[in-house]
């Protein structure tokens, strides 16, 4: 299988430019498989150095917008002519080594490179011309480097005097290369529309049965015998004798026959991964209902559930665990009147219900915040229970109970206050009016004197001065 130039695989190229193509300055493409230059002189006007060496590019296309190319490597390609290379105007490096170039006039059309500097042909049918060198020489006098050797300027001079001589010589042997070639050519299509080896019927192939595959099916007598067996075995014969002569059979190396050994390894190497590929054996499909009626409990999904019955409101509960950021899509939900089925992304959730439910009624939800889906399913037969009204009574009574405590628990004083201006207790202090509470100090009294501002009261009449009485200090 031969691979084109794609942006993927550019890009893929490219990691060393943050996988960006429009300013690509050097790209690797070698041992890609490709059969055609394109897309290259659109996506990457920027590049400098091409790299596509060992592919299977049969002629130099759309190159030429790539103004900047510097350098351009197309060694062990299938390249038959130099062309489409006028327009690389930067071009100082060309390799076109191991290629098919036997149109050694075609490298006249490297005169518009003038920046031209090296130049690699070594591998091609064209090196083998008497004065390929001298020509070359002529005809590009800004070479420096061809096939690896200096240019001297004595060898350009002898070169360009002996022009005319080299041109006649050159074009003479180029005819007689062309002329083989087309009969090369017209070979490589009659072979080509010959039927394959391969092509045989199965009679052929039990004739070429060898003889150890004869005797270890002989040995092997009372095991079963397949047909598919010795076909395998006679295909795997042929198949090692057509491989050896594939590559002992003498060919010419030319583009067809290079083609020719890439195709025979691609399809080799396909084989093999086949084979390595193990072989997927068809499962027998599950069985849900036997023969017989019998509807069987399935979890091909291996999926956590809880199964209800709730007797109050008379329907059957199914909370299946399904994964959280499932898409609805992916579920199918088919509810019947003895069981029910899940299916969970082409995976079976299958049970059977403990009573009849209808299908018609039922419902199915999903939680947003866990994923899990919920199944509501009435029952066929039976009622909904009323709940019974004792616990709403007696809800009353214990709330009425509890406005009659109520106000109890506020009469008297029975906590502590931190704050003196909200007890509820008498305040005594506030017996006596402000308006009889004297406004003088207490009186301090010293040894026969009083005490410093304070005022004399008038003395009683009851009241006797005893002298021998002390005074209060």
């Amino acid at each position: 299988n031969s691979f084109s130039v794609t942006e993927d695989l550019i890009r893929r190229r490219a990691e060393h430019n943050n996988c960006e193509i429009f300013s690509l300055e050097e790209v690797s493409l070698h041992q890609q498989d490709i059969e055609r230059i394109e897309h290259l002189d659109k996506w990457c006007r920027d590049l400098k150095i091409l790299y596509l060496q060992n592919n299977l590019i049969p002629k130099i296309e759309n190159v030429g917008r790539l103004k900047k190319l510097e350098y351009l490597n197309l060694a062990l390609n299938n390249i038959e002519v130099i062309e489409k290379l006028e327009g690389c105007e930067s071009l100082k490096k060309l390799d076109l080594t191991v290629n098919f170039v036997g149109r050694l006039s075609s490298v006249e059309s490297l005169k518009h490179n003038v920046h031209l500097r090296e130049l690699y042909l070594v591998g091609n049918p064209c090196t083998e011309f008497q004065g390929y060198r001298q020509y070359v020489l002529a005809c590009l006098p800004q070479l420096q480097w061809l096939d690896g050797t200096a240019v001297g300027r004595a060898e350009r001079i002898r070169a360009l005097q002996d022009l005319d001589d080299l041109r006649r010589r050159v074009l003479q042997q180029e005819t007689e290369y062309l002329e083989k070639r087309e009969k090369q050519k017209k070979k490589e299509q009659i072979k080509a529309t010959v039927s394959k080896p391969q092509d045989l019927d199965h009679e052929d192939l039990n004739s070429n049965f060898s003889d150890e595959a004869k005797e270890n099916r002989n040995q092997d007598s009372n095991a079963e015998y397949s047909p598919e067996q010795d076909r395998n075995l006679a295909l795997n014969s042929h198949s090692e004798e057509q491989e050896r002569e594939f590559w002992e059979k003498p060919c010419a190396f030319t583009p067809e026959s290079r083609l020719e050994a890439h195709h025979y390894l691609e399809e080799k190497k396909t084989a093999k991964e086949r084979q390595r590929e193990p072989k997927c054996k068809v499962k027998a499909p599950r069985t849900l209902i036997t023969a017989e009626g019998k509807v069987l409990n399935v979890n091909e999904a291996k999926l956590d559930f809880n199964l209800t019955d709730d007797e109050d409101n008379n329907c059957v509960l199914l909370d299946l665990h399904v994964y959280r950021h499932l898409d609805t899509s992916l579920l199918d939900v088919d509810v019947q009147p003895t069981y029910v089925r899940v299916t969970v992304k082409g995976k079976v959730f299958q049970l059977v219900l403990p009573a009849e439910v209808k299908p018609d009624s039922s419902t199915a939800q999903r939680s947003q915040t866990t994923g899990y889906l919920l199944l509501t399913m009435p029952k066929a037969h039976g009622e909904i229970k009323v709940k019974k009204a004792v616990l709403k009574t007696s809800h009353v009574k214990k709330s009425n109970k509890n406005a009659e405590e109520k106000p109890k628990v506020m009469i008297g004083c029975k906590r502590l206050e931190v704050d003196p201006s909200k007890t509820s207790t008498v305040d005594l202090a506030n017996i006596v009016p402000k308006e009889n509470c004297t406004a003088q100090r207490p009186l301090r009294f010293s040894w026969g004197l009083q005490a410093r501002g304070a005022q004399e009261k008038p003395i009683s009449k009851e009241f006797v001065d005893d002298p021998e009485v002390p005074p209060l200090i």
